[in-house]
């Protein structure tokens, strides 16, 4: 996948992750890109390292899922560490 496509897919799998677990979180469009993309690369890492298997081409279903996964656990971890910050 080119550098279009993952940043397609990020931002994809970040507002999905958004959709799946929402709230008030202090990012726009920037912060959900980026959490998408380095979601994906976590799914990637996660599928590859737990189940043998890793991110496929842009229109695979198990590149969508493990980017969407990965995104969700990134957002969990931005919220907490954002929402420790803010109450600081």
């Amino acid at each position: 996948m080119g550098i279009l496509g993952w940043i397609v897919l990020g931002l994809l799998a970040g507002a999905i992750a958004k959709a799946i677990m929402p709230g008030n979180d202090p990012g726009g469009f920037i912060i959900t890109m980026l959490i998408g993309i380095v979601g994906a690369i976590l799914g990637g890492f996660i599928g590859s390292a737990l189940f043998e298997t890793d991110l496929g081409s842009f229109f695979e279903i198990r590149t969508w899922l493990l980017a969407i996964v990965g995104s969700l656990i990134l957002l969990g971890i931005y919220r907490l560490v954002t929402g420790r910050r803010s109450h600081a």
